[in-house]
Parts: structure tokens; C-alpha cells; sequence
């Protein structure tokens, strides 16, 4: 066997969304590291839908950006549609979403990796990790070449034991034209790790030339686009509509007139599918009086002619697909580029690791992505960062950063993760989220970039904007706190003429601003230095104001539950030496290994009396 001259800090295994952050994390926190992928060409490959972001999935895009991360710049440079999705709703369920130039999103990022100090990208195909007395030593690839290094981070999306369907015709695959990693999953077996099976669609390709958009609906991005990165100044790339049409009830027909060579109904698939974006053959059968199904026609790139109709994800045999396709408004005429397929895939239980993504059985080990079965290009991204800075901090000997799921959306996916585990592809909501109302989009920088900056991973000069921009929204708070009207008739002539009512008693700009209907316009009528301040500072003040109470009761729920999550269970802890607890309660804790009393309350099945009980244990033995 070929032993590579170099020694790796860090490798990481797979080059896409998880493996792309946890690389350039690892590499600009000045460690030497190695990114090992089955084609260098597909760095970034955005795999299913050329998008970033959506609901809750923007809220992970900005917290990759306030850490210090690269999507959300990716994004901004490439994207040819930006959106703010739930507007009308209140502010923590509200999004950004973005198409992307899905040609132009792949090669800018493969630049970002290229360009990179300390980093090093290999073509391979990884066969087995080399693992001594319980610690990760390296790797070894199919040609065995093997690659040394302190910590390995595995980010194999759906390339374990990958198998694509069309209609009943399957052959192995990663994704539609990468071969899969067929020995790796069998490797992972061998080391006694659960791995489990999980099944994910993708759409048709269509050819834009043959669709007629004069008869669908077309749907603009924000004017002017809002952008994803907190260090993009402004959006300045050409952007372009998405269009709109419905599937009917003679698209539902055709539809079942093909399930009988449907793999996903003749039981040939056997991998758990994603429960909250079924295949278009799955909806039609779940949801029979449902007339119609909605299609968004999205643009692949400004250089080319392919459209992705998001929202029919299918296996069905080319024919169905292409029958059904032109029974749909607009697409009488329409070609497929490229058939919609399902891919079945290997995943690791999720429960085998610890909130820092290292794996609990092999020391120096981690995994970030759909190998710990989420879906979504955000929830990879997400895990990858997280992976490669723990992934360094393992190897200089330093304690993992573990993000609260009070502190961030990421904390709530990992926590969910290894806590909870999943049966089907996980993929992130608001609705997850206890805390939501403190984990807004607009605030990720708050709540992050600080953290990002005592890590390593954000600059001196981006910290010192970051802190004067927190600094001028807290003298604008100061401002609107500070500033008092008194209740004469010439205030509450001015009051009234505003719409904002009157008062019979003193009251500050504050006070006036959580009115209903007031806006931060009107308090500047009252005070003119209120307009000395940028929009993303009155913006966000505005919204502090209004939901000040809101936000205070849930940080009071946090500092509730502080001391739960501040109690950590010693390493190795003896939950079968502790009376009082039930069988099954001592495996879920033995099984899972929670490393604080926050973390086993949210474990299914242990109860509050069971949390006490350890509690008192754990005082009892520290005496």
C-alpha cells in the first residue's frame, strides 16, 4: 500500500455542501487539510434543486455566514433570484430563499476551495478508515493510497451504497453520473456502527425551449434582492422570474396508470423517504381529493435552457414522466433533459455521536451531513462547519464548541440529531425551534459572530463592523427608551395626526413605537435623529421594540432551563448503578449518553422525575 508523504490534521471525506464548510473551516482555522472526493469536478454540485435557503433553511444559511462560513457568500455571488419568504407573517418565521446559477454556484466554490491555504483536494474514492486502539489514524481509498491524519470528518451525502431508480430499472450510483462508495458503509459495519437506509427524489430536467411561459404566471424576486451574507454590500448579478403552473386531474390519472411500475409502490425501494417532500406519485396517492399539485418553474443558470419544476420529485418510468409532464399547463410541448429518479443511500444512526459530531465509539472520528440522515443542502452546510471546527479543536486537544438550542438553529438540528435520532431524512423547520422568536434570520450575527470571531473563523475588521453596527442599534434602543413626550395638546395633536393615538400620560418613543400600526417613519417625525441611522439598524430596532415582550418571556424559558443544560453527566456515567430508574429509561440513557441533564430531559421517555433522580446522583457523588 502507497502511504501518502504528508500527515493531515484533517481529512475530510465528500466535497459537497457539509464537506465543502467543514474543509474551509478546518483550513482557515491554520490547519493542514485534506478533501478526498469521488470527482473534483462536482465540488459544490448542488444535486437536486439550484436553490439556497427557504423556510428555516435561511435562518442556517446566516448562521453559517455570522460563523464565519461560505454559503451565504456563494450564494450571493450566484444567485439569480432572491426572495423573503412568510413577509406577512411575524418575524421569526421569516426566510430568505434564493435560485441559484447552478452551473456558476459549483465552480465558484470548487475557486473558494482551491484558493485555499492549508488546503489540499485529492480525486479518490474511500474504501475504509485505518483505526487504532479506538482513535481514526487515516483513510484508504480504492486504489489503496492511503492518507494519514489527527481527524476525519465523513461527508458522503448519498454516495454510501447509492442506488438509483428509474421506473423499475435501478443501477448503483452516488448521483446521476458519480459512481457510488460501496465498500465505505460495509467498513463502518465492521466498526460496529448502526447504519441504517433512507431513500430521496429528485426532479425532471426540462428543456425551457419547448415550454410556453406566456401562458403560466410568472414570479418576481425582491426588488432591490436582499442579500444572504452579512459582508455583501449589495446584490449587482442579473436576476430573473420563476413561473407558476399546477398539475390537473388528468396529470393525477396518468400518474396511477404508472404505479404499478412505480419502485416506490411495487416495494422495490426499501429506503424511508422524506416525509416533507414526497415524490409526486406519493402526494397524488396520499392526498386523492387534492385537484392539483403547485410547480415552480426554476431557471438552472443564465447560460443554459434547463428549468427544474420543483414540486414533482419522481421514479416513475421515463414515459409516465413524460406523459404526465405535458399534460400540465404550458408543458404540452415539453422535453426532458434529464429523467427524475429516486436514489436509495446509507446513513449512520445520528444517536452514535456526541453534540460535537464526533462519533462516541472512535475517537477523532465525525460525520456532518445526509451520512447522519438530514436533507437539504442548508442542514449539510450546517453540520460541516460545526464538524470542521470541532475537528481542529479535537486535534489541538481543546473542548468542543456546542452550539444551544437556545443560541442557534444549528444547535436545535444537532441537538435534535443526536438526542433524538431520525427515521427519515431530517429536514430543519421553525417549528423545531422552542426558542424561535430569539433565532430570527436578522439577529444571526448577533447571536453568532462574536462566537465566530473567538473561534478564529471571522476576521478582526469584519468583527469591528459587526460590533459597531450592534453598538449603533444599541444607541438607537437608547434613543427610542430615552426620548419622553409629556401629554400636552400640541404633542397629542401631532400624535393623532400620525395615527398613533394619544396619550394621557408621559411616554417615550418606545412606548409610541409598540403601538399597533406604528411605524419607526412616524417616530422620526417625532424625533429627526432616529433618520441618522442605516435601514438594517431601524429595521431591526423596530422589531426589538415591537416584540420586546415576546422576546423577554422566552429568554426567561431559557434561564429557566439554564441549569439543566449547564449539569453535565460525567463521562461514562453508571446509569445502572442509580436506583429508582426503569429499565428502559437506564438503556436510553446508556444508549445515547446525553452529556447534560438538558440534553436527557429531551431524550423520548425520560421523564422529569427521572431527570431529578440523576440529578441528585450526580450531587451525591461529587459529595
Amino acid at each position: 500500500m502507497d502511504t501518502y508523504s504528508k500527515t493531515y490534521d484533517v481529512i475530510v471525506v465528500g466535497a459537497g455542501h457539509a464537506g465543502c464548510e467543514a474543509a474551509l473551516a478546518a483550513a482557515r482555522l491554520g490547519h493542514l487539510t485534506l478533501v478526498v472526493t469521488v470527482n473534483v469536478d462536482h465540488i459544490g454540485e448542488m444535486s437536486c434543486n439550484p436553490a439556497i435557503g427557504g423556510l428555516a433553511k435561511g435562518h442556517l444559511v446566516r448562521e453559517i455566514d455570522a460563523l464565519g462560513g461560505e454559503m451565504a457568500k456563494n450564494i450571493d455571488a450566484t444567485g439569480i433570484q432572491f426572495r423573503r419568504l412568510n413577509t406577512k407573517k411575524g418575524p421569526a418565521v421569516q426566510s430568505s430563499r434564493a435560485q441559484a446559477d447552478k452551473e456558476q454556484y459549483r465552480l465558484r466554490m470548487k475557486q473558494v476551495l482551491e484558493s485555499q491555504e492549508n488546503l489540499d483536494i485529492k480525486q479518490g474514492l474511500v474504501d475504509a478508515l485505518i483505526v487504532e486502539n479506538g482513535t481514526v489514524r487515516g483513510l484508504i481509498t480504492s486504489i489503496q493510497q492511503s492518507f494519514l491524519g489527527k481527524a476525519v470528518i465523513l461527508t458522503t451525502g448519498t454516495f454510501l451504497k447509492g442506488l438509483i431508480h428509474i421506473g423499475l430499472k435501478n443501477f448503483p450510483a452516488g448521483r446521476m453520473g458519480d459512481p457510488p462508495s460501496n465498500m465505505l458503509s460495509d467498513h463502518l459495519r465492521a466498526l460496529g456502527l448502526r447504519i441504517g437506509r433512507l431513500k430521496t427524489g429528485t426532479t425532471p430536467r426540462l428543456d425551457g425551449r419547448t415550454i410556453d411561459f406566456s401562458r403560466l404566471t410568472p414570479q418576481y424576486g425582491d426588488e432591490p434582492p436582499v442579500p444572504f451574507s452579512f459582508e455583501t454590500e449589495a446584490i449587482t448579478r442579473k436576476q430573473v422570474p420563476c413561473y407558476i403552473t399546477y398539475t390537473n386531474k388528468k396529470s393525477h390519472e396518468i400518474i396511477k396508470t404508472g404505479l404499478d411500475r412505480s419502485p416506490l409502490f411495487t416495494g422495490v425501494i426499501q429506503g424511508v423517504g422524506a416525509r416533507y417532500c414526497p415524490s409526486i406519485e406519493d402526494k397524488v396517492v396520499r392526498f386523492p381529493d387534492k385537484p392539483r399539485h403547485q410547480i415552480f418553474l426554476e431557471p438552472m443558470g443564465l447560460g443554459t435552457t434547463e428549468i427544474y419544476p420543483n414540486g414533482v420529485p419522481t421514479s416513475l418510468p421515463v414515459d409516465v414522466q413524460i406523459r404526465m409532464l405535458r399534460s400540465i399547463e404550458g408543458l404540452e410541448q415539453v422535453e426532458i433533459v434529464r429523467p427524475g429518479y429516486a436514489i436509495e443511500y446509507d446513513y449512520a444512526d445520528p444517536i452514535q455521536l456526541k453534540p460535537s459530531l464526533e462519533c462516541k465509539a472512535i475517537r477523532g472520528l465525525f460525520f456532518a451531513g445526509q451520512i447522519n440522515g438530514t436533507s437539504g443542502y442548508e442542514e449539510a452546510a450546517g453540520q460541516g462547519i460545526m464538524a470542521g471546527i470541532n475537528a481542529v479543536r479535537h486535534v489541538r486537544e481543546e473542548p468542543p464548541i456546542i452550539l444551544r438550542r437556545a443560541q442557534a438553529y444549528i444547535g436545535v438540528m444537532i441537538d435534535d440529531l443526536v438526542t433524538k435520532g431520525t427515521q427519515d431524512p431530517y429536514r430543519m423547520f421553525t417549528s423545531r425551534a422552542e426558542y424561535r422568536l430569539l433565532l430570527r434570520e436578522d439577529n444571526a450575527d448577533l447571536r453568532l459572530r462574536e462566537l465566530g470571531h473567538q473561534i478564529g473563523l471571522v476576521s478582526d475588521a469584519l468583527y469591528d463592523k459587526f460590533r459597531e453596527k450592534r453598538e449603533t442599534l444599541e444607541r438607537l434602543i437608547a434613543l427610542l427608551s430615552g426620548v419622553r413626550l409629556n401629554p400636552r395638546p400640541d404633542v397629542n395633536r401631532t400624535l393623532e395626526g400620525l395615527g398613533l393615538g394619544s396619550i394621557n400620560q408621559p411616554a417615550t418613543l418606545k412606548d409610541l413605537l409598540k403601538r399597533p400600526g406604528a411605524e419607526l417613519e412616524d417616530i422620526a417625525k417625532l424625533d429627526s435623529r432616529v433618520l441618522f441611522f442605516n435601514n438594517e439598524v431601524t429595521e431591526q430596532a423596530a422589531m426589538l421594540v415591537k416584540y420586546d415582550g415576546y422576546i423577554r418571556r422566552q429568554m426567561q424559558q431559557v434561564e429557566r432551563v439554564k441549569h439543566l443544560e449547564g449539569t453535565k453527566i460525567p463521562e461514562g456515567f453508571d446509569y445502572q448503578a442509580v436506583p429508582g430508574l426503569s429499565n428502559e429509561v437506564k438503556e436510553k440513557l446508556t444508549r445515547i449518553r446525553p452529556i447534560s441533564l438538558g440534553q436527557a430531559s429531551r431524550i423520548s421517555g425520560i421523564t422529569p422525575v427521572a431527570v431529578s433522580i440523576i440529578q441528585i446522583y450526580i450531587k451525591k457523588l461529587a459529595g
